[in-house]
């Protein structure tokens, strides 16, 4: 892996410890299993709205079934 410095002029301490980071990122990923959900996941996932109770019937209950387009 090649790191370049485009702009700026880092000094030493500064460089390793952004480098620190990256390899510290970099770990954690290579480190996740392959398996693990993706944040995305479930935010895409139709239980997720369907876990929440329905409204009980009241004479407000059709202002809080409203969904906006």
């Amino acid at each position: 892996m090649t790191i370049k410095v485009l702009r700026g002029n880092p000094t030493p301490e500064e460089l390793a410890a952004t480098l620190a980071v990256v390899r510290a990122r970099a770990a954690a990923v290579a480190a996740e299993p392959s398996g693990a959900d993706q944040p995305g996941d479930a935010w895409s996932d139709p239980a997720r709205v369907a876990a929440h109770r329905l409204p009980q019937p009241g004479p407000t209950t059709w202002a809080r079934t409203y969904w906006p387009s």
